[in-house]
């Protein structure tokens, strides 16, 4: 079985999710799912929702440091394999510029929507996402921490 299921758990993951949850309400203006019951559940629920969720910290070279189960599954990694990977090598070389020109615009925008582009799983296979929304991390502070994105929908090619 898969140990990654039970990261949803960890005090760093609940933390996460809250600020995902709420930045995303504060940058798009609804919820990115319904919240219900205390900070563990609500971690829980972003973790096993049916939506891709993915995010990275604020390094100059950001590591992802999040990913929903499907996340995991798309890009075929474990937790532990996903929170050392550099946020750039889920685009092919080819397509890195691009990305960084969508991060950059949601860095500053606070958020983007309809976002489409074409990303790679750790075992090569690319696929094609669409209507992603891209937003910024605040903490409760409202102190950035980094960006992540949402989105249910993908094509592989």
């Amino acid at each position: 079985m898969d140990r990654s299921i039970a990261v949803w758990h960890r005090p760093e993951v609940i933390e996460w999710s809250q600020w995902l949850l709420d930045s995303y309400r504060r940058c798009v203006g609804r919820e990115l799912m319904p919240r219900v019951g205390e900070a563990d559940e609500q971690a829980r629920a972003l973790f096993t929702a049916p939506i891709v969720v993915v995010s990275h910290g604020t390094q100059d070279d950001p590591i992802l440091n999040y990913g929903s189960q499907l996340a995991l599954t798309l890009w075929e990694m474990t937790w532990e394999q996903l929170v050392q990977t550099p946020s750039r090598l889920t685009a092919e070389p080819v397509n890195r510029s691009e990305r960084e020109w969508m991060l950059e615009r949601a860095r500053t925008q606070g958020y983007i929507d309809n976002y489409q582009g074409i990303r790679i799983s750790s075992s090569g296979r690319r696929f094609l996402i669409e209507q992603a929304i891209v937003w910024n991390v605040t903490d409760s502070a409202g102190h950035r921490r980094g960006q992540a994105a949402t989105f249910s929908r993908w094509t592989f090619l």
